[in-house]
């Protein structure tokens, strides 16, 4: 039976003001009316049922998950007790799905993309899914084909096809992941076309992901395993506790991914965008005559290619501007150079060393 795990542990630095520690990136409402997770969730309908459904996240997120996703049971909300990336969130969800289907396959997903039409991502995991089932031992991950030679993306260089693929989709053998590359490596990578962007959504057995982690993380598996063996008695959430916090984090790319031998590539046939910055907002809810993009109630005089949002009830005003992002919050605003976005990154770092945890 098909699990989908959703990760939304993200902090999303890049979206402050309005992505804060208690309601970041992926409880906002950035691409749409309903908020990020919210249309994950809703990506899912029909492949799987609303019980399979598990949500790993922070534990300080949890009461505001179960406000905006009342059709999941609070069961299907794991917090976890600290950060630890993504190889120990992967192992703590296959750990929870395998006691609860030891023959499970997850489809395992960031909480904060942006994909469509969701009729080709469903075909595109159930494709996965087959892939898996056909050889129990595959890992199965989804590529991007680039339009860009973009540096802030991990890559996947593909092999040879998959000779039992039975669908329209591409499908490859990895030959090998790549990390965030130059300017001009990922030039390179565009102009070969053997590259895809890694979109960080997995297809997997639970039994095999756990195996994996088992050869190459042995520790890791074994504090995993001492959390599953709690599960169902009192001392689950003083085991979870103590167990995960003495985790090494590590990401799933270096964890498992990097030296499995097994892992296919899939064509992604769906559009999409990983939302990873202010920037996004033009791609994702267009721009009008003068090259801005406004959310909100605003008031723009000889302003081109900006980035407003705000409230409906607080007008922001912008005269005179060109490339600026304007964010407005209830108790934080931020005046800056589109340009420079990376920056944003080092507000949330001086914020945290003065301590100013209101604003956090």
């Amino acid at each position: 039976m098909l699990h989908a795990v959703i990760m939304a542990g993200g902090s999303g630095t890049r979206f402050w003001p309005a992505s804060r520690s208690s309601m970041p990136k992926q409880l906002l409402d950035l691409a749409g009316d309903r908020t990020m997770i919210q249309q994950t969730v809703d990506r899912l309908a029909g492949l799987t049922d609303s019980g399979n459904v598990m949500i790993i996240t922070n534990q300080n997120q949890l009461d505001t998950i179960a406000q905006q996703l009342p059709a999941l049971s609070t069961d299907s909300l794991i917090g976890e007790p600290c950060k630890r990336d993504t190889a120990p969130c992967v192992g703590l969800a296959a750990s929870l799905v395998h006691a609860k289907d030891p023959d499970a396959v997850m489809a395992v997903m960031p909480a904060d993309h942006v994909i469509h039409p969701a009729e080709e991502f469903q075909r595109a995991l159930q494709h996965a899914a087959d892939l898996v089932t056909a050889d129990p031992e595959r890992i199965v991950t989804f590529g991007i084909r680039p339009s860009y030679a973009a540096e802030s993306f991990g890559y996947i260089e593909r092999g040879n096809p998959l000779t039992d693929n039975q669908t329209d989709i591409p499908s490859f053998a990895v030959s090998r992941f790549r990390e965030k590359p130059s300017q001009t490596v990922a030039q390179q990578y565009l102009e070969s076309g053997n590259y895809y962007w890694d979109a960080g959504i997995f297809v997997w057995k639970a039994q095999t992901i756990l195996d994996a982690l088992a050869k190459y993380e042995p520790q890791m598996r074994q504090h995993l395993q001492t959390i599953a063996e709690s599960l169902g008695t009192d001392q689950y959430h003083d085991t979870l506790q103590t167990e995960f916090a003495a985790i090494e984090g590590k990401s799933i790319d270096y964890a498992v991914m990097e030296h499995y031998d097994n892992a296919v590539v899939v064509e992604a046939p769906f559009q999409w965008d990983d939302v990873g910055s202010w920037q996004s907002l033009a791609r994702l809810r267009g721009t009008d005559d003068h090259g801005n993009t406004l959310v909100g109630k605003h008031l723009e005089i000889r302003t081109e290619g900006s980035i407003v949002k705000t409230s409906d009830d607080h007008l922001v005003v912008t005269l005179g501007m060109k490339d600026c992002i304007v964010v407005h919050t209830e108790n934080a605003t931020l005046v800056a150079n589109k340009h420079d976005e990376e920056a944003i990154r080092e507000v949330v770092a001086q914020l945290k060393e003065k301590n100013w945890k209101e604003y956090l």
